[in-house]
């Protein structure tokens, strides 16, 4: 009974066993069915696949899917209804809600003929006094004065002795009752020459007694910027003894965008608010178009001349400026936040239908009130994105789609293949091509190996042979990687760090 008892255990197991694996591939079976209509599912949905692609080398196309040949994963699909060749960005609508995008529309008027800046206050270097001792002498007395007092006309300075006057006086005195016209003429121009100002001649002669200290006063009305004398100092023939700006004028100086100084010209009228005169609006003309530019600001400095009769206006002062240009002609205006200014050339992002965007180059003209001119590129009812756009311009730069020149159909706009580089050896020359272990292709995201490479041109080979160090310059084409550039490394180059050599 044992034996069988053995026999019947071992065939209970057997049994089991089969079972399991049969039930385990029955299982199976479906699931894996399962998933290959998961799989299909979104196929259908998104309609036709039109090529596959490595998303690190998004210029290079496949026929097939299958791994990628650059890196170590699956190639992705590229769908029709995904914008497939067109050189467009597709973005689902809900997406398109969350990033916050905002459309404008490219509208047909007059540009504003207003620009609005700021400017600040200076005072007018024209206007200015420079009182200077006309001979020789000394400074008996100093009024209480100091750098930027503002002064009235005929404000005491100093009191001066010169005593090349002292002696001038006493002879014209003493010929005053000679009874000779011609000596005392020639005593009076004596006193002239000397450098005695005509109010202290008028005043001799007045008073017929020698003037011995001459009282230097402010000539014009305005603010002190310079006082160089002290009591008891000597003071030469022609030395400057003070410096007064006058304050009937000012100068306010304004920083117009290069961008937006087309129209600006010498007599424009200008409008100035100060925030410290809340309510008034001060009226004033360009007097000049500075002729150098502030790099640092890149602005041009324009000089404005406002009055200033009751001296209120004071340098430092801030003040925003409105500038009028002449009107502007009729033309194409978008929002100046939809502008891309990369430095060369600016961009817009077009709006075209089924949520796809082109980016699009623009000349643009004057700016003025957050609009700017569109002179070519657009067309009056086309949509722009004025929010967002920034998300847009970086996601055709990931897919390499080109910009649409200036004058350049749509139909014709093709996909831009840049220029990538590494370093790295020559391991084989071939006839299709040169064998290269080297290292990653950083602008590919594709990381270091050995591979064979075709060659623009079999001329790039020229000079070169197995086993020499070379950077390699690389362009993503329908065909694959293609040799570009060929170039020698010197001697005493190292290999990056980080380069490493895979064997395929």
């Amino acid at each position: 009974m044992s034996g069988v008892t053995v026999k019947g255990a071992v065939m209970v197991s057997l049994l089991l066993a089969v079972g399991a694996a049969a039930g385990y591939w029955y299982a199976q079976v479906p699931m894996s069915h399962g998933a290959d209509a998961a799989q299909m599912e979104p196929l259908a949905d998104k309609g036709r696949v039109l090529y596959w692609y490595d998303p690190m080398v998004p210029q290079q196309k496949f026929d097939q899917p299958g791994k990628s040949p650059f890196m170590d994963m699956q190639l992705v699909p590229r769908y029709a209804d995904e914008g497939g060749d067109s050189a467009a960005v597709s973005i689902d609508p809900s997406i398109s809600q969350n990033l916050g995008m905002r459309l404008a529309s490219v509208t047909r008027g007059s540009a504003a003929s207003s620009l609005e800046v700021v400017g600040s206050l200076a005072l007018n270097s024209r206007d200015v006094a420079v009182v200077q001792a006309r001979s020789a002498g000394f400074v008996e007395r100093v009024y209480a004065r100091a750098a930027e007092d503002v002064l009235q006309a005929g404000a005491p300075l100093a009191d001066l002795l010169v005593p090349a006057w002292v002696s001038a006086q006493e002879d014209y005195l003493a010929l005053r009752n000679a009874g000779d016209p011609g000596l005392l003429s020639a005593a009076r121009q004596r006193m002239r020459l000397a450098g005695m100002p005509a109010a202290l001649i008028a005043q001799v002669e007045r008073s017929g007694q020698v003037q011995t200290l001459w009282t230097v006063t402010s000539p014009i009305d305005g603010v002190l910027q310079q006082l160089d004398v002290r009591e008891g100092m000597a003071l030469a023939a022609g030395q400057t003894l003070a410096v007064i700006n006058g304050l009937r004028t000012v100068w306010l100086e304004v920083a117009v965008p290069e961008a937006e100084g087309k129209g600006l010209s010498k007599g424009q009228q200008v409008e100035a608010r100060l925030p410290a005169f809340p309510g008034e609006v001060l009226s004033g003309s360009i007097a000049a178009i500075l002729p150098q530019a502030n790099l640092d600001s890149r602005t041009l400095r324009v000089r404005v001349e406002l009055a200033n009769p009751d001296g209120r206006l004071r340098p430092g002062l801030t003040a925003q400026v409105r500038l009028t240009r002449p009107a502007a002609r009729d033309a194409l205006l978008v929002p100046s936040e939809a502008v891309i200014r990369s430095g060369r050339r600016a961009l817009v992002m077009l709006a075209e239908a089924q949520g796809r965007y082109r980016p699009v180059e623009v000349r643009l003209g004057a700016e003025a009130e957050g609009q700017v001119e569109v002179l070519e590129g657009l067309a009056e009812g086309q949509q722009v994105v004025a929010s967002g756009q920034f998300l847009l311009d970086s996601e055709a730069s990931l897919r390499g789609i080109a910009v649409q020149g200036l004058g350049q159909p749509a139909a014709e706009v093709k996909l831009e293949t840049a220029l990538h580089e590494a370093e790295g050896q020559i391991d084989g020359i071939e006839a299709d091509g040169v064998m290269l272990s080297h290292g990653p292709f950083k602008t590919l995201g594709m990381p270091g190996m050995s591979m064979l490479f075709p060659l623009a041109s079999p001329a790039l080979l020229e000079g070169f042979k197995v086993g020499d160090k070379v950077r390699v310059g690389v362009r993503a084409d329908d065909d694959g990687l293609l040799i570009e550039r060929l170039e020698h490394l010197p001697a005493a180059h190292h290999q990056p760090a980080g380069q490493q050599e895979v064997q395929p």
